[in-house]
């Protein structure tokens, strides 16, 4: 074939591949969503606390709205950036564009109604993988019609997301490895984007592996380094001993069938009020509790292991209740308590 006629026949594919590929993302909105969005997972636990806002109504009220102010913000700067680079190249907002716009908008607002679901029927723990998997949904549909490395991205993005989820990550890992999925991985994706073009299959396996090594391992150092942290040396005392002479630091030995009651507080127009319900419920080993100033730090372990911190290795779960009715006991209530850890020790 003369090379006339191939070159021809280049251009016209690329314009093919062009016009199937005719929207265009801007790095600035990739930059925005992912400071904001990982900004904001990094210090969920710090604002709008349980000690802030007792009342669960008014602390779902508060995220909802926090929520709601950040991301319209986030939206209209985002909308007012694109608007004015658009101008700039002297282009228009095309349908496509504005279709997937109402689609990221949509995704958006479903993980804002999750996260406020939560707070009423549980499931607090898959909320940083439920936005790492809207968000990867978001970047996939883009790039189906802008540029072939978000669909890669998009669907690393839902990978992480289900992972997190499938590996059962603990609240501090998950939350790490969400912002650096988002928080970092955005920005950085804003820095590879190519404008389109068509790239062999194992430059894109490359590009997807160095992006998802360099999300990865930021939270996997942190988690490292967290457990690499070991409390100060502290005297051994036992439960007696502590409540006779507390110190400023001390570790209380809780021995394995020691009677640990979990008092629970009953509200609603079904049972009568009230703060005194207990659920006694006994140790199966001997604990160790690192305290300072007569308060848990955090800190734990079996005698004779490392420590480790209650919030990043335990588990509590209800997996189901039931109500009975029988001539023999009368009305009764069972449920099921599941308490475990996943201690890795230090």
């Amino acid at each position: 074939m003369p090379k006339l006629a191939t070159q021809q026949l280049d251009s016209i594919h690329a314009m093919l591949s062009a016009g199937h590929r005719n929207l265009r993302v801007e790095r600035h909105s990739l930059v925005l969503w992912g400071a904001s969005s990982g900004g904001l997972i990094l210090v969920s636990d710090r604002i709008l606390t349980a000690e802030q806002f007792p009342m669960l109504e008014q602390r779902a009220i508060a995220w909802l709205l926090l929520l709601v102010i950040t991301l319209s913000g986030v939206n209209l700067i985002d909308w007012h950036l694109t608007r004015r680079a658009k101008q700039a190249r002297d282009e228009a907002w095309s349908f496509i564009h504005r279709q997937v716009l109402k689609v990221w908008w949509l995704l958006m607002s479903v993980g804002v109604l999750l996260t406020f679901a939560t707070f009423f029927y549980g499931g607090g723990y898959m909320i940083f993988a439920a936005w790492v998997v809207l968000a990867g949904l978001g970047l996939y549909i883009h790039g189906l019609f802008s540029e072939e490395l978000l669909e890669w991205s998009g669907a690393l993005l839902i990978a992480i997301g289900i992972g997190m989820l499938a590996f059962r990550l603990n609240y501090v890992a998950s939350q790490w490895v969400a912002a650096s999925t988002l928080g970092l991985g955005l920005p950085l994706l804003a820095a590879m984007l190519d404008r389109g073009r068509e790239r062999d299959v194992w430059l894109r396996l490359v590009q997807s592996a160095g992006w998802l090594l360099c999300v990865l391992i930021p939270p996997l150092l942190a988690q490292r380094m967290a457990y690499a942290h070991v409390p100060p040396e502290a005297p051994l005392v036992s439960l007696e001993e502590f409540r006779k002479q507390p110190a400023a630091q001390q570790v209380v030995l809780l021995p394995a069938g020691s009677s640990i009651p979990v008092k629970v507080e009953v509200s609603g127009n079904v049972f009568r009020a009230s703060s005194a319900s207990v659920l006694p419920l006994e140790l199966n080993e001997p604990l160790e509790i690192m305290m300072s100033n007569g308060q848990p730090t955090g800190d734990w372990r079996f005698p004779g292991e490392s420590w480790a911190l209650a919030r990043e290795a335990n588990w509590v779960r209800i997996p189901w209740i039931k109500a009975e009715l029988t001539p023999q006991k009368g009305p009764e209530i069972r449920t099921s308590l599941v308490v475990e850890t996943q201690h890795q020790p230090r």
